[in-house]
């Protein structure tokens, strides 16, 4: 499987994401998905990180949609393609097509929904199946402004996320909580599996062309919502 290299760039560039000589308005591409059940808050999520707006009003994503995001994340600039996926059932095939060639997916559940909460080992399993091995994942429990309501406590979710090998965040769309750090968290995530790659990458393969300088960062601390 291929890193989310622009679709232009060699077969070894583009498996390491390596930057495109064509296009330099970017370091890296990498695709994202936003999955979980209906209603758990994916859209609103997503256009709170992309363009920091947010409406209570809930219309249902029929299939998929995607927005672009540029960051700048250790010197390098990284163009995300995020895709928002429809949580319902009828959607499953066309969703599961898009976990192809994905870096890294935000899982996510309603706190104040167990049943979304339950069906987080379903989505796991999902992307096993139809994403790649070094797919990256985070477990995000959204909506934790709505604490009155809260069903699912911090706690199981992270043994849940603790269970699946997967890093946890709880967060709120609606209050801006851990929405960037989430997303820059995932990014780190990949780059590090990224430059993980490239350390142990064959130099008979790669031609001995020498990786990117992806630096350890330090992850902003996120804060547990306790809202």
């Amino acid at each position: 499987m291929r890193w989310g290299a622009p679709l232009m760039a060699s077969a070894t560039d583009a498996r390491y994401g390596q930057k495109e000589s064509s296009d330099q308005n970017f370091d890296y591409m990498f695709k994202i998905l936003i999955i979980g059940n209906s209603s758990v808050g994916k859209t609103s999520f997503l256009f709170r990180y992309a363009d920091d707006s947010f409406t209570p009003a809930f219309v249902s994503t029929v299939g998929i949609d995607f927005k672009v995001k540029t960051i700048y994340r250790n010197d390098k600039r990284i163009k995300l393609q995020i895709w928002d996926t429809a949580g319902q059932e009828r959607y499953r095939t066309i969703t599961t097509a898009y976990y192809r060639g994905a870096m890294g997916f935000i899982l996510m559940y309603d706190i104040t929904n167990e049943e979304s909460f339950n069906a987080v080992q379903d989505w796991s399993t999902q992307i096993k199946t139809y994403s790649w091995d070094n797919a990256q994942v985070l477990l995000v429990g959204n909506k934790c402004d709505m604490e009155d309501e809260r069903v699912v406590s911090s706690e199981r979710g992270r043994q849940l996320a603790d269970h699946l090998g997967f890093e946890f965040f709880e967060a709120s769309a609606k209050d801006n909580i851990n929405v960037k750090q989430t997303f820059e968290r995932l990014v780190d995530v990949i780059c590090e599996k990224m430059s993980e790659s490239l350390d142990t990458a064959d130099p008979a393969v790669t031609g001995a062309k020498q990786g990117p300088q992806l630096t350890d960062q330090q992850a902003p601390p996120h804060q547990d919502c306790a809202c």
